[in-house]
């Protein structure tokens, strides 16, 4: 039922091998329970390579690795903002997610892809590397620290699992969304991490549909 009422929102389309979907402005519990029935269902052969493109609702998420997951306020305080906490099972530590955020999960076979996982948690750098140079940011990788870097400030993060070859979580690239809420956390558990956005860096606004857009076009030259 629940992924009928999420699917019910997004738009959907298949380019060659891989299908994207559009989930708009989600809330992450649903979009979390689409993955898992996606995943399940990709690792029957039932659906082909897909990648859902999202913003989501005000929300918090915190990681597999425990010593990794810092919270600097009050979880009934957190709810008072709106802002949702969600415990989940993917790599990396706490991370915040909000409108003007863009976030995409892939949900791909590496195996028929060919790919290991380091070698697809690069790919997915190199996508967002590509987008944010697009969009005039110069984002690096820095060495043991997954997500880009802009200098010393993080602007997206990586957090992925991967079961039964089947991968799922993704990749959050922040393009012009409100940077205070990671003011409630310890970002990926790395202590005084400044956060940026293409809007910090760069002062102009930017279409969220042309950069899923963009981002879209990526996707399918990396995957497709």
């Amino acid at each position: 039922m629940l992924e009928k009422s999420t699917t019910e929102i997004c738009e959907s389309k298949i380019v060659s091998s891989l299908r994207i979907i559009d989930c708009g402005l989600a809330n992450y519990r649903e979009v979390l329970q689409l993955q898992h029935q996606l995943r399940g269902k990709r690792h029957r052969g039932e659906i082909p390579n897909t990648v859902l493109i999202v913003e989501h609702r005000p929300v918090i998420t915190l990681g597999a690795r425990q010593s990794t997951n810092k919270l600097l306020a009050d979880r009934k305080d957190l709810v008072q903002k709106q802002i949702d906490v969600v415990d989940i099972r993917r790599g990396g530590g706490t991370t915040a997610h909000n409108p003007g955020q863009l976030v995409f999960y892939p949900i791909l076979n590496l195996r028929q892809l060919n790919r290991g996982i380091s070698e697809y948690i690069r790919e997915l750098e190199s996508i967002g590397a590509e987008l944010l140079e697009q969009l005039d940011v110069h984002a690096e990788r820095k060495k043991g620290f997954p997500g880009l870097w802009v200098g010393t400030k993080k602007i997206a993060s990586v957090g992925v699992r991967v079961s039964r070859f089947i991968t799922f979580h993704g990749m959050a690239i922040n393009i012009q969304n409100d940077l205070s809420i990671f003011e409630f956390i310890t970002p990926c558990g790395l202590e005084d991490v400044e956060m940026t956005s293409v809007l910090k860096e760069t002062g102009k606004r930017c279409s969220m549909s042309q950069a899923k857009e963009r981002l879209s076009q990526l996707l399918i030259r990396h995957f497709s």
